[in-house]
């Protein structure tokens, strides 16, 4: 498979799955769709960036060691489809010590931008709790900021989440 038969193949939705199910099968193909995935120069690379979230609901073993290129493409994006897959990505993993402080200063003022999709900041949200998880000095603080963002800029997905994790956060033990 060459770049234009995948830059080709995603200009169609049906052809998506059948990809995502073929780089399970042939995972040397996964270089070219990250490359696409990783291009903002093209509008469409976004379906790339969604087929990787879904090869690695399948398979995460091939998507991990992308981690490392994938947090530093979420700090330049300016795509918020792309943000949304590189922050559910992130999420569902643990994070390492040496992106924590990145991603805490990435993070922080995503949630707290109203102007955002939703599911941008809900999983801005779950990464700034899965650091409060490791550093529970954080959790106080992230309880304060999920409170305002329900009272001032509340949506159903932000109130539900942040709810969720207000519990959880005052469930921490407290060094």
């Amino acid at each position: 498979m060459t770049e234009n038969e995948i830059r080709t193949l995603i200009q169609s939705w049906e052809n998506l799955a059948l990809m995502v199910r073929y780089i399970a099968d042939y995972p040397e193909y996964l270089d070219l769709i990250m490359s696409k995935a990783l291009d903002d120069s093209q509008p469409e690379n976004w379906r790339a960036m969604w087929m990787v979230d879904k090869i690695h609901e399948k398979h995460p073993e091939l998507v991990i060691p992308y981690f490392p290129v994938l947090t530093e493409f979420l700090l330049r994006t300016q795509n918020n489809s792309k943000k949304r897959h590189l922050l559910k990505l992130i999420s569902e993993h643990d994070i390492p010590e040496e992106t924590m402080a990145v991603l805490l200063n990435y993070c922080i003022p995503v949630f707290m931008n109203a102007s955002l999709p939703v599911a941008v900041r809900v999983h801005a949200m779950q990464i700034l709790f899965n650091i409060a998880q490791k550093e529970p000095d954080f959790s106080g603080e992230l309880i304060e900021l999920i409170e305002q963002e329900i009272e001032f800029h509340g949506t159903a997905g932000i109130a539900s989440r942040g709810r969720k994790l207000i519990h959880r956060l005052r469930a921490l033990p407290q060094l």
